[in-house]
């Protein structure tokens, strides 16, 4: 996507701050005291972006037509009153506030078209799948609380929390974005899996197709990742780092889709904490040697019994119910 796209179509988070700026530029002109300060201001706001200069030039086209509206309607059979000084000042106020109602309503309507949100949220244990318009689709793993943001113009997710897989219906003209842990990735036409996780890192796998990663602050300015089919990074406050995986490691990170979780040299602590993201009793490996202890196997997200029982037969361990809590122990 090209610098002048970003400029023409803003993300989500910017575009209804400078609509709202553009706005409060052509109130501030047209009904106050208007100074060569205040158009030197205007012109170096003007001249940071081409979407400043969009929604500006709309709303001031939005004004002209609601005051010549307004002046069509006024009564001229008859010459009004002539007013006391302090009751033309209220008047003029009162018209000034009306008039700029009458053009935040239409302007708004031409350059800030309806968000419409809507949170989607699944319980420990829970998987719901969520089919846009566009026919793009949202698979929310267990504990996961997204915000899905979409009109004419833009579509933007934020991952609050938990785990999504994205299959992205690629629209150019409809960029699509979601927002995680301070990371923004924007699809390039692709399916991926994001994943926020308790220290605040954020993971992310592309399965098909292409993503761009970068900061959702605009203040940053470290250069974005694209990332490409097979690419997993890792995003914490400490940097991005990007690894290569095999399709067969892929597919695994994807088991809980079909209710399933696969070990692959995992250890055991990483093997319990999995399961405790789909179980509200809570597996607990007592001894650090034994959390180190790697596991194979593919088992059901919600059986923590079969789990507990290949650990006992693979390595002898002790299993003991604490209300609540199965501890793990030699």
């Amino acid at each position: 996507m090209s610098g002048a796209s970003d400029e023409i179509v803003p993300s989500a988070l910017d575009a209804d701050v400078v609509g709202m700026r553009a706005a409060d530029w052509v109130q501030r002109r047209n009904f106050w005291n208007w100074s060569e300060a205040d158009q030197a201001e205007l012109d170096a706001w003007l001249g940071e972006a081409l979407s400043h200069r969009i929604a500006y030039w709309r709303f001031a086209a939005a004004f002209e037509r609601t005051a010549r509206l307004a002046a069509l309607r006024s009564p001229t059979d008859e010459p009004a009153p002539k007013p006391r000084r302090k009751w033309l000042r209220a008047a003029s106020a009162g018209a000034a506030a009306l008039l700029l109602a009458a053009v935040l309503g239409f302007a708004v309507s031409v350059v800030l078209p309806e968000l419409q949100e809507k949170t989607y949220a699944t319980a420990i244990g829970e998987r719901e799948t969520i089919s846009l318009a566009d026919g793009s689709q949202i698979e929310l793993n267990t504990d996961t609380v997204t915000r899905v943001r979409a009109n004419a113009n833009r579509r933007t997710v934020s991952l609050v929390k938990g785990e999504a897989y994205f299959e992205i219906r690629h629209d150019a003209a409809r960029p699509f974005v979601v927002l995680a842990g301070g990371q923004r990735l924007t699809d390039i036409g692709t399916k991926f899996l994001v994943r926020r996780d308790a220290d605040g890192g954020v993971a992310v796998s592309v399965m098909e197709g292409r993503v761009k990663l970068d900061a959702a602050d605009h203040g940053a300015h470290a250069p974005p990742t694209f990332l490409a089919a097979g690419d997993n990074v890792l995003a914490t406050a400490n940097g991005v780092s990007v690894t290569r995986k095999p399709p067969r490691e892929l597919f695994a990170e994807l088991g809980w889709r079909r209710g399933l979780l696969v070990f692959q040299h995992t250890t055991l602590g990483e093997a319990a904490n999995e399961f405790n993201r789909y179980n509200a009793e809570k597996l607990v490996i007592a001894e650090s040697k034994t959390t180190a202890l790697q596991i194979n196997g593919t088992f059901r997200a919600t059986d923590v019994e079969a789990f507990t029982s290949a650990v006992q037969e693979v390595f002898g361990l002790r299993v003991e119910n604490r209300g609540g809590e199965i501890v793990i122990s030699r």
